[in-house]
């Protein structure tokens, strides 16, 4: 383990910094795609945001819906505007709901797995933005589904990770669509490759999953929103992993709390940095904020909804005429600002023309006060698009520290917006150990600013067929340098190292 700086750093996150301006750069951008398609498109619309090319900037993999999936790799000028240009990397299918980026075989080349109306497809990446069918070299069954979920994770001493895929309605079923959700898999590594999928029955029509060491015991459990929609006695679900053991669902004998939503994404971060992630799940206006109700490591799932107490019920359009439901997909916790708080964005729109809904559905973006008290400014920040919204990424596309955002819209062009500020200082954390796992998926990264502390869980999976893969971003507020430690998978811990603010920080376990 590395000798690392010890530094005391006095500033903590500056107050209330001016709500940062997006500047809407799709059309001069060159990201010109749609997600197309009527009823097995009306979830789904995701995008991947990871470096394809080696060059620090996050290219893009959009999904399709009835048009191909297309790869958009970033040409953006350090700190300026946004520029994309397609280009034929493999990727080019029909019926893709969802691309989420992943490493599997841990070459340090980013794969990707696309979810689709029909056969799934794992995509390994050959560099330069080049992929190849890996289904059979990695024995991956894609099944025949209609899927809409996905997370992953590495269990202890596996070579390639857990998949979770979540699936929706089954359009072979008498009762369909009503009663016939699919069964959700489990795909676990056997061998160089994959076993045969595992049904994790009973299945609830899937569109958000994620893997979660939710009560800091350093195990994952597997979290799954589910669409009240179509399934019959059916609930959010959280299922037990154990290690080489058929998995298992939470009981309400064990403290799990009956919660039946229209469940599309899943958003998580640790807002109190009390080693206990808090859950934002999206509805049609019944979003949720879920906190432990007592945090512990061997706490009971019980969980209380603070979205009223914290701002972000979000049930109803901010701004306009249309006052009726909110309907959300993805969510995403992010710091827009920089200011050391995560703020919250939500996708909003309407599923399929549904008349007790909002049409005029605004996108969220939820500031995080020094309260802990969010508040509404997307229309002031200039992202109050009322298309109908589905997936989404925040992330930054130009390397300027100040984090963008691109949203995919159903039936409707896909939208990006560059970051103009003002943002404060930032850091960003790039984890890297040898062996499987390479980038470290759960993780967890804590960063320090003299007596503010920010904890952030690192997950494959959630929001809503979307994924980002990269280093993890904290802003840092009017501070100069921060101290960074990593709790890696198997309970390695690094010593606290000085950051300098607005740089990119390596941190490894072998180092």
């Amino acid at each position: 383990m590395r000798g690392w700086v010890f530094c005391l750093v006095l500033a903590g996150p500056a107050a209330a910094q001016d709500v940062p301006q997006f500047v809407e750069e799709t059309g001069p951008s060159g990201l010109a795609h749609q997600f197309s398609g009527e009823w097995e498109y009306m979830v789904g619309g995701g995008v991947a945001a990871f470096d394809c090319n080696g060059d620090a900037l996050p290219d893009l993999a959009l999904s399709g819906g009835t048009a191909p999936a297309a790869l958009f790799v970033n040409q953006s000028v350090a700190g300026g505007a946004l520029a994309f240009a397609p280009v034929e990397s493999g990727i080019e299918m029909a019926a893709v709901t969802g691309t989420y980026p992943i490493d599997i075989d841990s070459d340090g080349i980013t794969d990707l797995m696309l979810l689709r109306v029909g056969e799934n497809v794992v995509m390994r990446g050959l560099g330069d933005c080049r992929f190849e069918r890996a289904n059979e070299a990695w024995g991956f069954d894609g099944g025949d589904a209609w899927s809409t979920a996905f997370a992953a994770m590495w269990e202890t001493g596996a070579s390639l990770p857990t998949l979770a895929i979540g699936n929706y309605i089954n359009q072979r079923e008498e009762a369909y669509p009503w009663g016939s959700c699919t069964d959700n898999w489990l795909h676990r590594p056997e061998g160089t490759g994959y076993a045969a999928p595992l049904a994790l029955t009973p299945s609830f029509c899937a569109l958000s999953m994620l893997f979660t060491d939710w009560n800091g015991s350093g195990k994952k459990s597997l979290r799954v929103s589910n669409d009240r929609e179509y399934y019959e006695g059916g609930q959010e679900q959280m299922w037990h992993l154990e290690a080489s053991q058929p998995p298992r669902l939470y009981t309400e004998a064990e403290g799990w709390k009956r919660l039946r939503i229209w469940g599309m994404g899943i958003a998580s971060t640790d807002l109190d940095a009390d080693g206990y992630p808090e859950f934002y799940l999206t509805s049609m206006a019944d979003n949720k904020l879920q906190r432990l109700v007592t945090p512990a490591p061997d706490a009971e799932p019980d969980y209380t909804d603070i979205a009223w107490a914290r701002g972000v019920t979000a049930h109803r359009p901010f701004m306009g005429e249309d006052l009726r439901p909110s309907t959300g997909w993805h969510a995403q916790f992010a710091d827009v600002n920089n200011d050391g708080r995560a703020d919250l964005f939500v996708a909003k729109g309407n599923v399929w023309e549904m008349p007790d809904f909002a049409m005029a559905d605004p996108n969220n973006l939820l500031l995080q006060g020094e309260d802990g008290v969010f508040v509404e400014a997307a229309d002031k920040a200039g992202v109050a698009s009322t298309l109908a919204a589905r997936g989404g990424a925040v992330v930054d596309l130009n390397g300027d520290g100040a984090l963008d955002l691109v949203v995919v819209n159903r039936n409707a062009p896909s939208q990006v917006w560059r970051n103009a500020g003002p943002v404060g200082n930032w850091a960003r954390i790039d984890l890297r150990q040898s062996g499987p796992n390479a980038t470290g998926i759960g993780s967890w990264v804590e960063v320090r600013t003299g007596d503010h502390l920010q904890r952030q869980e690192i997950t494959s999976g959630g929001g809503h067929v979307s994924g980002i893969w990269g280093s993890q971003h904290f802003g840092l507020g009017e501070a100069e340098s921060a101290e960074v430690r990593v709790i890696w998978p198997d309970g390695r811990v690094t010593e606290w190292q000085e950051v300098r603010a607005n740089t990119v920080v390596t941190v490894s376990p072998e180092d």
